[in-house]
């Protein structure tokens, strides 16, 4: 599948993945402090943004889809990062390719499996009635009925655009919400990416903890963990300038 992107910078490559329910967007506030030194590819994974939407949806195909975008752009090797949704992705690039990953970056995810954990998400995003819909403000007052952190609507509210027929969500809901568990599988056990390693986590976020450890370093032995203060799942969001700083040590 041929992905959406944008492309700007000048500089060894860098390829950065969203999490679920995101897009590329999400990662501009981060892309604009590193446009001096990377040539900088923002991508839309299947089902979200304005890539293409199917119904196959797994890691399988995901990496497939990063190994096409990277041959199209006549890519050997590029600096792989993912948040997230996007993690999981680039750990199974990097076990399946790992010639063509210099660097790997993973936000805050584990190898490991994880339980569903976005129903009420799900709920109150296909509870919205997108026919009746009149405004992007009623649509946050019915999100805020299953979701009451702000950020976590307004996050949320960036996939949902407009066609000639009125509102329409940029992801393909009805997919994701069938396969959701998809998103949480764990890498195959075997599977290894011995090239340099990091990984971010919020440090109020539970997505990576102590007991991950071995898992991490039995699938990435050259591995790094730093935990960043006052940052939850969305650390780029919270924390945009620690998460700059520690890209720009680890890339070098």
């Amino acid at each position: 599948m041929r992905l959406n992107f944008k492309k700007f910078g000048s500089g060894p490559p860098l390829v950065i993945l969203h999490g679920l329910f995101g897009s590329l967007d999400n990662w501009f506030s981060i892309a604009k402090e590193l446009v001096d030194h990377y040539t900088l590819y923002l991508v839309d994974q299947r089902n979200h943004g304005d890539s293409p939407h199917s119904n196959e949806w797994n890691y399988g195909v995901m990496v497939e889809d990063v190994r096409e975008l990277l041959d199209s752009e006549g890519l050997d090797s590029v600096y792989l990062m993912g948040h997230s949704m996007g993690g999981k992705t680039v750990m199974n690039f990097a076990v399946k390719y790992p010639e063509r990953v210099r660097k790997l970056i993973v936000g805050d995810i584990a190898p490991r499996y994880y339980p569903i954990h976005h129903q009420v998400i799900l709920d109150g995003l296909n509870a919205l009635d997108l026919s009746q819909l009149q405004s992007r403000k009623e649509a946050d007052e019915h999100l805020a009925k299953f979701i009451p952190e702000l950020g976590i609507r307004q996050f949320l509210l960036k996939s949902l655009g407009r066609d000639e027929q009125g509102f329409a969500w940029k992801i393909n809901l009805s997919v994701i919400a069938e396969k959701i568990e998809e998103v949480g599988k764990a890498l195959e056990e075997g599977a290894i990416f011995e090239g340099p390693t990091l990984f971010l986590s919020g440090g109020n976020s539970n997505y990576i903890q102590e007991k991950d450890l071995p898992d991490m370093k039995r699938h990435f032995p050259n591995y790094t963990w730093i935990s960043l203060p006052n940052a939850g799942h969305w650390l780029h969001a919270e924390q945009p300038q620690a998460v700059v700083a520690e890209m720009r040590k680890f890339l070098g």
